[in-house]
């Protein structure tokens, strides 16, 4: 009897390390996913460096109540899986709401961003972000465009005034 105890203290124990080391932890339901389409699932947010896992709920409320993700408990009913991400707290938002479009049985329950627990609607919004290095693309972008525009205006004068001499 007490080492089935064991086992699921050191299950709670696991999803706890999981919550404190992850950037992001994504709750979704994925009731109605064929295998294929959990095997696509799973290869793209390994790709993502993201780690998907099935923990039953009242281990995962055990271990919200002792990193203070109460507000997750509510999500916590049917089949959950479990997504976290140790170094980027968009990936596995960015993953799970793109394959959400393409496959309606995978619905985003809960999540936590940075240690903030975010409602599903901030979390489809946070996914629609761009990458980082989309983000520095359209500041250098932006940052050229008054450049490009004086060396273009001021190439224009110079040949008006070209042609005026000439």
């Amino acid at each position: 009897m007490s080492s089935v105890i064991e086992q699921k203290q050191a299950v709670v124990n696991e999803i706890i390390g999981k919550f404190n080391d992850s950037e992001s932890i994504i709750l979704v339901d994925y009731r109605g996913l064929s295998v294929s389409q959990d095997t696509e699932l799973r290869t793209k947010l390994r790709e993502a460096d993201v780690e998907l896992k099935v923990y039953k709920n009242t281990l995962t409320r055990r271990a919200t109540a002792e990193t203070n993700y109460t507000e997750l408990d509510e999500a916590l009913a049917g089949p959950t899986a479990v997504a976290t991400s140790k170094t980027d707290a968009v990936a596995a938002a960015r993953v799970l709401n793109d394959f959400s479009k393409d496959n309606e049985a995978l619905e985003i329950k809960a999540g936590v961003i940075q240690g903030i627990v975010t409602p599903v609607e901030d979390i489809k919004k946070i996914a629609e972000l761009p990458s980082y290095e989309g983000l520095v693309s359209m500041l250098l972008s932006v940052l050229q465009a008054p450049i490009r525009n004086f060396a273009l205006a001021s190439k224009a004068v110079a040949d008006q005034k070209e042609e005026e001499s000439a």
